[in-house]
């Protein structure tokens, strides 16, 4: 069985990933405008015709991002440890599912991120959004098969079951209703820990901001967050305003239990901390229904939006308590 903190490290090079994605979005919008809209000078827009200059660069990008996360984990990370032959591993009861929560973010953001490449290079929306799966499905499976041929971890179904929820969550819309009615989203608050518990969260989820924003499960909520208008027509109900429910789970220590051995072999337990998981509905706003002209401003939209909006909130925790909050983060 792999060490919790063993486990927990790869999900932030996975979501490091993602920034590096949608830095390169970024820039190819902002640099080139809007390659998605091609029109006549006639009335009726013309369909979308491949950019070969900007395919090729596409494709290349996706090929670069693969290969370099494969080095750069094989080096920096699998290196270390012993090489096996291949093998599964169920880390399902890890983590109070809150990495299987992360997985589904992240094939999200990556097919979201990467279909919008490929639309940026003329290809019609059907294809752009079935690329973009199988590209959030492809980056995921690499470090799922890394995973399995390491003798600390192994496959896990589970992980690649929330991989495809991800990626088909935004292929299925797109194919279906060409817009993305429901969106994963992620949102941050720093948990509250005590002395004794800051060194095991430093051990376990790194000692800079920056990496506990990407890797500290007590600290992120996941959220579905919902556009009502489009599901009513006709409505005034708002464009942008969305409605979320969110999922999180706290006073996690380690994988399974609140019980570790710190480096110098001393043995820590703390069963009054209680894991505790949390529901969470809030108002939420979808950015990408904020009209503007200026295309820097709809890509910083569009990237943006895979972040949950502070806003009040009603939860409900595992153990039966409702809380409300004035902002919820």
């Amino acid at each position: 069985m792999a060490d919790p903190i063993q486990k927990a490290y790869p999900g932030f090079l996975k979501t490091a990933m993602v920034l590096v994605l949608m830095g390169f979005h970024f820039n190819m919008n902002a640099q080139s405008g809007d390659g998605n809209r091609q029109m006549a000078d006639t009335a009726a827009p013309l369909p979308p015709t491949p950019i070969k200059k900007r395919v090729w660069a596409v494709a290349t990008a996706h090929a670069a991002l693969w290969t370099a996360s494969y080095l750069a984990l094989d080096k920096a990370w699998y290196s270390g440890y012993p090489k096996s032959d291949f093998h599964f591993f169920n880390d399902n009861g890890e983590w109070n599912q809150m990495d299987k929560a992360g997985h589904t973010w992240t094939a999200y953001q990556v097919s979201r991120i990467s279909a919008g490449l490929w639309k940026w290079s003329g290809l019609s929306e059907s294809k752009s959004a079935l690329l973009g799966g199988v590209s959030g499905l492809a980056y995921q499976s690499i470090i799922e098969i890394q995973d399995g041929f390491s003798s600390e971890w192994g496959f896990s179904w589970g992980d690649m079951a929330a991989n495809f929820v991800g990626a088909a969550t935004y292929v299925s819309q797109q194919l279906g209703w060409h817009e993305q009615r429901l969106q994963f989203k992620l949102s941050y608050w720093a948990y509250d820990y005590d002395t004794e518990t800051k060194v095991r969260r430093n051990q376990l989820f790194g000692s800079s901001l920056p990496e506990r924003l990407l890797k500290d499960y007590n600290s992120q909520t996941y959220w579905l967050s919902a556009n009502i208008a489009s599901f009513l027509q006709n409505s005034k109900w708002p464009a942008w305003l969305n409605m979320a429910v969110g999922y999180n789970s706290n006073g996690m220590l380690g994988g399974f239990g609140n019980a570790w051995t710190d480096k110098e072999g001393n043995n820590h337990t703390r069963p009054d901390i209680e894991r505790v998981r949390h529901f969470v509905l809030s108002p939420d706003i979808d950015l990408t229904k904020i009209h503007s002209n200026k295309k820097w401003v709809r890509t910083l939209l569009y990237v943006a939006n895979m972040v949950k909006i502070p806003a009040p909130a009603i939860a409900l925790s595992s153990k039966g308590k409702f809380k409300a909050y004035g902002l919820y983060w």
